[in-house]
C-alpha cells in the first residue's frame, strides 16, 4: 500500500475451518502493514496448538499475532471478556496506524469484536439450576428445550455443547426473549471489510479429513495427554474442543483411538457447516473462492477487494 492509502480499517477474514483463513490473514497483514488478531475461540488457549491448527511461529512470517495463548485450559471462555480484549487491541492498532486483521471462524467472537453487541448479564441461581439439570438430564434434553424456545439458536449450537446450551437458556430466562433476539442487526462499530473464504463442500470435507490426519501424525494425542495433566478435563470450554474431546474419550477408554479420529473428522465437518451457515447470514461478508483452482488468485482478489471503497 502506498503512503497515499486511506486510513487503516478493520479487516475480518472469516469462514469455515480449513478454508485457508490463517494464511490469507498473514498475507494481508504483510501487504497492508497490519497485525493479526485471533478470532478462533480455541486458539485463545495455551498449549492447544496441533488440534486448533494454530500457525507456528515460522508460518506467521514475522507478523505479530494477538490474542493467542492467553488462557489456561482450565479457564471458561467468555465472549464478553474476549470482546474487551479484542477491542483494546484493535483500538491500539488503529491508533498506531496499523491494520487489524481479525482472523477466525468463531462467529460470535467476530461479532463481539467488531459489532455493536452487548452481552446480557448472568443470574447465578438460574445458571446453577440449569447446570444441575445438564448433569442430571444431559445436553441432548436441554438442546431439545432450546430448539423449542429458539430454533435459530439450536441450529447454531451443537447438541453436545452443554455450556453454550446452558448459556442460551439462561439468557432466554433472564430476558424473556429468544437468545438470538439479543444479537442486534449487523451494525459495526468500526469501518470494516469482511472477507469470507469459500470452499466447495466436497473439497472442504477432503481438506478436513487431511487436516485431522496431519494432527494425529504430528502428535495430537501426546498434546492432549500433556494438557490433561494441566487440567484439560476440568476446563469447561477447552475440554469440548474438537479433537481434544474425542482424544480425551480415547485416553479414558471410552472409545478406541481410531474411533476418536473418525469422530473428529465427522464432528469437524458438521461444525464447518454450522460456521458457513452463520457467516452466510451476514450480508456484509463478501465471499471469495478459496478452492484449489482459485487458491493462487485468492490473495490478489482479497487485496483488490480491500483497496476498493467498501463500507460495512
Amino acid at each position: 500500500m502506498s503512503s497515499a492509502s486511506p486510513a487503516p480499517r478493520v479487516i475480518c477474514v472469516v469462514g469455515p475451518t480449513a478454508a485457508g483463513k490463517s494464511d490469507l490473514g498473514v498475507f494481508l497483514a504483510q501487504q497492508l502493514g497490519g497485525e493479526v488478531v485471533n478470532a478462533d475461540s480455541m486458539q485463545l488457549y495455551r498449549g492447544m496448538d496441533i488440534g486448533t491448527a494454530k500457525l507456528t511461529p515460522e508460518e506467521r512470517s514475522g507478523i505479530p499475532h494477538h490474542l493467542l495463548d492467553i488462557w489456561d485450559v482450565t479457564v471458561t471462555a467468555s465472549v464478553a471478556e474476549y470482546q474487551r480484549l479484542a477491542r483494546a487491541r484493535i483500538d491500539a492498532l488503529l491508533a498506531d496506524g496499523r491494520w487489524p486483521i481479525l482472523v477466525g471462524g468463531s462467529g460470535l467472537y467476530v461479532r463481539g469484536a467488531v459489532d455493536n453487541l452487548e452481552f446480557p448479564g448472568t443470574d447465578p441461581e438460574v445458571r446453577a439450576r440449569l447446570e444441575e439439570e445438564l448433569v442430571l438430564r444431559g445436553s441432548g434434553a436441554l438442546h431439545a428445550r432450546l430448539a423449542a424456545a429458539d430454533p435459530d439458536a439450536a441450529r447454531a449450537i451443537l447438541p453436545s455443547n452443554g455450556r453454550r446450551i446452558v448459556r442460551a437458556l439462561e439468557v432466554i430466562e433472564i430476558t424473556g426473549q429468544p437468545f438470538t433476539a439479543n444479537l442486534p442487526g449487523h451494525d459495526s462499530v468500526y469501518d470494516t471489510v469482511q472477507i469470507g473464504v469459500d470452499v466447495a463442500r466436497p473439497e472442504l470435507d477432503e481438506r478436513i479429513a487431511h487436516r485431522v490426519d496431519r494432527m494425529w501424525e504430528t502428535g495430537l494425542v501426546d498434546e492432549v495427554r500433556t494438557l490433561a495433566a494441566q487440567g484439560l478435563r476440568e476446563g469447561r470450554t477447552a475440554s469440548r474442543a474438537l479433537g481434544y474431546q474425542q482424544v480425551l474419550a480415547a485416553l479414558t477408554g471410552e472409545c478406541s483411538e481410531a474411533d476418536a479420529r473418525a469422530e473428529t473428522v465427522r464432528a469437524t465437518k458438521r461444525f464447518a457447516r454450522r460456521q458457513d451457515s452463520w457467516f452466510r447470514r451476514d450480508p456484509r461478508v463478501q465471499w471469495l473462492s478459496g478452492g484449489t483452482a482459485d487458491r493462487a488468485e485468492l490473495p490478489r482478489r482479497a487485496l483488490a477487494l480491500i483497496e476498493r471503497p467498501v463500507t460495512a
